[in-house]
């Protein structure tokens, strides 16, 4: 639970400094004329709209529920919204690029490089320290969310690094010959970071995209199947299936184990005791974790 509330207050945080920037962005877009630094901006109010919506779903999953309709808990929902919030990521790299290729066509953008240096000195602070804050957070907690976040800043970063790289070059090259290409310098900065840019959340949608389908994780299905064969051959059990899954934080274990027709039980201790064994060997247990371990001498219950 100390993990789940450190998770929330770096994301309430995030959002904090989200609106703060995106506000800042949306004024000195304009101001300078700049249609890459009013991208940064609108991306900054989309990405705090995720984090409060990341920062619901952290709350939700954490808490105690006695919902019949919910009765494993809402771990489901967890991956659902990594894959919305990286679909909109994606989504938006894809609208800036063509907003970019569209404002080459038409033959760039005036900018008022100053101004535009000033934004990007400042955010580039920003966005750098607050990626670097919270990465060093989430090593701790781990954080599938955080992780999201944290890569969000670093995108919004890497953008305006390259705003400013561009734009100090750009202002270099003021009264040069170099002076036609000047409204140029904005579309295609945006144009090249959208296309670099659209790769990384990619990554986070495919692993969340697992996670809905129920496809098995192969780490944790072969460290389940090594436990229990050991088990197996410890105990003099005939064989075992095992199915393994995990959705969110949540995993899900579910072992049948065939025991000789002439096993003795004994008492329900001896289950008991052979359950924990497999649970302590497994490791992990907690809130998270729900592992059903069973035994049958009917082949049909495998």
């Amino acid at each position: 639970m100390l993990e789940a509330a450190a998770e929330q207050q770096i994301l309430k945080l995030s959002i904090v400094a989200t609106v703060v920037l995106a506000l800042f962005g949306l004024v000195f877009g304009l101001v300078s004329g700049s249609l890459s630094i009013v991208f940064d901006g609108v991306y900054s109010v989309i990405d705090a709209a995720m984090a409060g919506l990341a920062l619901f779903v952290s709350r939700l999953v954490t808490r105690e529920t006695d919902d019949r309709r919910f009765q494993f808990g809402f771990w489901h929902i967890e991956p659902m919204v990594l894959a919305f919030n990286g679909g909109t990521l994606m989504l938006l790299c894809f609208y800036a690029f063509v907003n970019a290729a569209g404002s080459f066509l038409a033959g760039g953008r005036q900018l008022a490089f100053d101004w535009a240096i000033a934004y990007s000195v400042v955010v580039c602070i920003a966005c750098y320290g607050m990626y670097f804050y919270q990465w060093r957070a989430n090593q701790r907690i781990r954080s599938d969310f955080v992780h999201l976040d944290a890569q969000s800043w670093l995108m919004s970063a890497l953008i305006t690094s390259a705003l400013l790289v561009a734009f100090l070059l750009a202002l270099i090259a003021e009264g040069t010959r170099f002076s036609p290409w000047l409204p140029y310098v904005d579309p295609v900065v945006l144009a090249v970071l959208s296309l670099c840019l659209v790769f990384v959340p990619i990554r986070t949608v495919r692993r969340a995209l697992n996670e809905i389908l129920l496809i098995t994780p192969e780490d944790l299905d072969a460290h389940v199947r090594d436990v229990m064969q050991r088990i197996v051959a410890k105990h003099g059990f005939k064989s075992f299936t095992s199915y393994v899954a995990k959705v969110g934080r949540a995993q899900f274990i579910e072992i049948h184990i065939a025991v000789p027709s002439n096993w003795s039980l004994g008492s329900i201790a001896t289950a008991d005791s052979i359950r924990r064994e497999i649970a302590q060997e497994i490791g992990d247990e907690g809130p998270h974790q729900w592992l059903t371990v069973d035994f049958t001498a009917d082949p049909q219950w495998l």
